[in-house]
C-alpha cells in the first residue's frame, strides 16, 4: 500500500483524536490543532509552564485560535520537507492560508536563531476572507488570571499583575481587534508573532517572512542531508524531523514527548508528564537518527551523558531534566480538568527514584555505537571508557537483583525479563568496546559474566507451558518487551525458542489488529488501550521470524491510525483506534523508523 492509499484510509473524522501537529525549534515546540488553534505551548522551553494550555483543560488552559464562519472548508498539511505547518481556509471564493513555524536557521556568525516565539504569517490567497482572532494566553499553567494590555508596539500579558510572568505578541494587524475578537478583513499579507521576550527590534512583516523563507530553507536542508528510500520515504521523513524537533539542542537531551498527561485511556489516571530525558527512550532514537546520518544528534546526546556523569561511579537515573536536573518532583495540577477530564495533571514525574535495571544496556549499546561509528574521537573515547568500566561494575553487582521494569511499576520488584536482556546487553557491548579501543584486554573477565546472565535468562525467562519467554522471571504472563530479545541480538530471529515466543505473544497480547504491552494487572489495574511502540516492535518481529509480507500488512494498517499529518502519539485505543497518551511520542516514531526500514 502506497502513501496516498494509506492517507485516505486514515479516519479524519476522529474529532475526539489527536488530531494535532508539532512545530517546533529544538528549544521548545507548540501543538496546533487542525481548525488552527494553539492547544499546547511552553515557553521559553520544553518543560516551562504552559502559556497556552486547552489540551489539558478546554475552559482555562487558554489557546490562540483562528475562527472562520461555517462556510470555509479548513485543511491542515506541513509544506513538503519542513516542519512549517500550513492550515488552509478557503469558501470557494475567499481563501488564505495560515503558516506557523517557530524560527530555526544558521545566522552569518555560525550560531543558530531559535528563539523562544511563535510565528503566524496570514498568507492571502483570494477574495476578501473575514476571521476573528481569538488570542487568549493562560500564563504559568493558567494558575492565577493572564490579564493583556494593548501598548505601542505590543499586546503584553501578565499573570496577576504582578510581572511574574510575561507574554508579548507583536503584529501588523490592529491590536484592539486582535484583543476584542472584532471580525478582521484580510486584503494582504500579515504576520503575528508570539514571544516571550519584549522584542529589542519591533518585527514587521518583511522581517517576518524573510525568517520564515530562511526556517524552511534550514528544514529543507536538513531533510536533503536524509537518505532518500524507495518505500515509505514521506513517512520516514516525517517521524525523522519529528525525532529532531524533540531534541533539546542546549544539552543534547532527548524528550520522551512534548506534553505531560495526556491520558493512556479517558478518564483513568495513567497521566504522566513526559518532557524530560528517559535514557532508555533518547539512547533508541539516536540510534536511528544514526542510521538516516544526522550524526550530530549522537553527538551531542553523548556529550548530555557524560556531562551527567562526572564521578565515575556515581549511580545513573532513569531519566533526567532536559539541562540535566536529578530531581524531577511530582506535583498535581489540582485546577486543572485534564484532557477530556482526565485527571490528574501533573507536573514532574516520580519516576526518576526508580531502580530500572535495563538502564546500563541501553546506554552502552548507544556508546558502543558512537565509538564503532567515530574511532577518530580519541579524547572523547577515554571519557566513555570511564563509564563503560564503571557501568560494567554496576551491572555485575545489580544484575540479580529485581528493579520497577521498563514499564515502571511503582510497587513490587520483580526479575524481570527485559531487564536481564539489558544486563546483558550492556556486558556484551562492554567486550565489544574493549575490543574496538582497547584491544580486547578486558574481554576475559567480563565474557564469563556475559555468559552468566546468558544461561540464567535462558534458564529463568523460559516458561515451558506458555512455550514463551514471559515477563519476569517464573511468571506466566507475557509481555511486548521481551520481542526485543531478538532486537538486540541476545538471540536469533529464526531460533525456535524466540519464533515460539513471536507466536504466543500474537495469541494472547494481539487484539483488534494491536498489541496489549501485558494483560496483567498493574498499579492501575489492567492496561486498556495498545501501547503504540508494542505494536511496532511486533510487526519487526515478525519481520526478522521470516514473515515478512505479514508484516508488511500490519504495517500499512498501523500506519493508517496516525493522525491527518502522520503523527502519532503513545497509545491507540483498540476499538476506535483514537491517539492516546503524551503527543508526539519519541518511541512511537523511532519504531515506526526501524520498521520501515525493513522494507528498504
Amino acid at each position: 500500500m502506497d502513501s496516498q492509499c494509506i492517507a485516505k484510509k486514515r479516519n479524519l473524522e476522529k474529532k475526539d483524536s489527536l488530531n494535532l501537529g508539532i512545530i517546533g525549534n529544538c528549544k521548545t515546540a507548540a501543538l496546533i490543532n487542525e481548525d488552527s488553534s494553539i492547544d499546547w505551548c511552553c515557553l521559553p522551553q520544553f518543560d516551562s509552564p504552559s502559556v497556552f494550555g486547552k489540551i489539558l483543560d478546554e475552559k482555562r488552559g487558554g489557546n490562540f485560535k483562528v475562527e472562520c464562519d461555517d462556510s470555509y472548508r479548513i485543511t491542515q498539511s506541513y509544506i513538503v520537507d519542513t516542519c512549517i505547518l500550513c492550515t488552509r481556509f478557503s469558501n470557494g471564493t475567499d481563501a488564505f492560508e495560515l503558516l506557523d513555524f517557530m524560527p530555526r536557521f544558521k545566522k552569518e556568525d555560525g550560531i543558530f536563531y531559535s528563539p523562544p516565539e511563535i510565528v503566524r504569517v496570514f498568507k492571502h490567497l483570494s477574495g476578501t476572507p473575514t476571521f476573528r482572532v481569538i488570542y487568549d494566553p493562560r500564563l504559568e499553567y493558567a494558575i492565577g488570571e493572564t490579564k493583556s494590555y494593548v501598548k505601542d508596539n505590543f499586546i503584553v500579558s501578565i499573570v496577576d499583575d504582578k510581572h511574574y510572568d510575561t507574554l508579548f505578541l507583536y503584529t501588523d494587524f490592529d491590536k484592539d481587534n486582535i484583543l476584542s475578537g472584532a471580525e478582521i478583513q484580510l486584503t494582504k499579507d500579515h504576520f503575528v508573532t508570539v514571544s516571550y521576550n519584549e522584542k529589542i527590534k519591533v518585527p514587521n512583516l518583511q522581517q517576518t517572512q524573510f525568517e520564515f523563507e530562511r526556517t524552511k530553507v534550514y528544514w529543507l536542508n536538513w531533510c536533503h542531508k536524509t537518505p532518500t528510500f524507495s518505500n515509505y520515504n514521506q513517512e520516514i521523513l516525517r517521524s525523522a524531523m519529528t525525532l529532531k524537533l524533540m531534541t533539546y539542542e542546549k544539552t543534547g537531551a532527548v524528550l520522551a514527548a512534548a506534553t505531560t498527561s495526556l491520558p493512556e485511556t479517558i478518564g483513568e489516571v495513567r497521566n504522566w508528564d513526559y518532557r524530560f530525558c528517559w535514557i532508555r527512550d533518547a539512547s533508541m532514537v539516536i540510534k536511528v537518527i544514526a542510521k538516516l546520518g544526522h550524526n550530530q544528534i549522537v553527538k551531542n546526546f553523548i556529550r548530555y551523558i557524560i556531562d551527567l556523569i562526572p564521578d565515575k561511579n556515581e549511580k545513573l537515573q532513569i531519566m533526567y531534566g532536559i539541562n540535566g536536573e536529578k530531581t524531577l518532583t511530582e506535583e498535581i495540577l489540582d485546577h486543572l480538568d485534564g484532557y477530556k477530564e482526565s485527571r490528574p495533571v501533573r507536573i514532574g514525574n516520580a519516576a526518576f527514584t526508580q531502580k530500572q535495571n535495563d538502564i546500563y544496556g541501553i546506554l552502552m549499546d548507544v556508546i558502543h555505537y558512537q565509538i564503532e561509528s567515530y574511532p577518530e574521537d580519541d579524547e572523547k573515547h577515554e571519557e566513555l571508557w570511564s563509564i563503560v568500566k564503571s557501568i560494567v561494575w554496576v551491572v555485575k553487582n545489580n544484575w540479580q537483583s529485581p528493579d520497577k521494569g521498563i514499564w515502571e511499576f511503582r510497587q513490587e520488584d520483580r526479575h524481570f525479563t527485559f531487564s536481564k536482556l539489558l544486563c546483558w546487553v550492556a556486558v556484551d557491548r562492554a567486550i565489544k568496546i574493549s575490543n574496538l579501543i582497547q584491544g580486547g584486554k578486558s574481554i576475559d573477565k567480563w565474557t564469563a559474566l556475559r555468559d552468566e546472565i546468558h544461561h540464567d535468562i535462558m534458564t529463568h525467562a523460559w516458561h515451558d507451558g506458555k512455550q514463551a519467554f514471559t515477563q519476569s522471571y517464573h511468571s506466566e504472563h507475557l509481555d511486548a518487551s521481551v520481542l526485543l530479545m531478538e532486537y538486540y541480538g541476545f538471540i536469533d530471529g529464526k531460533d525456535v525458542k524466540y519464533v515460539q515466543t513471536v507466536k504466543a505473544i500474537e495469541k494472547e497480547l494481539m487484539y483488534e489488529g494491536l498489541l496489549y504491552r501485558y494483560k496483567n494487572e498493574d498499579d492501575f489495574g489492567l492496561p486498556s488501550s495498545s501501547f503504540t511502540v508494542c505494536t511496532f516492535w511486533f510487526i519487526n518481529s515478525l519481520f526478522q521470524i521470516g514473515e515478512v509480507e505479514k508484516s508488511k500488512a500490519l504495517f500499512d494498517e498501523l500506519l493508517s491510525h496516525s493522525n491527518h499529518l502522520g503523527l502519532f502519539s503513545e497509545d491507540i485505543d483498540f476499538k476506535s483506534k483514537r491517539l492516546l497518551g503524551n503527543f508526539p511520542q519519541a518511541y512511537s516514531h523511532l519504531a515506526l523508523i526501524d520498521n520501515a526500514l525493513n522494507f528498504n
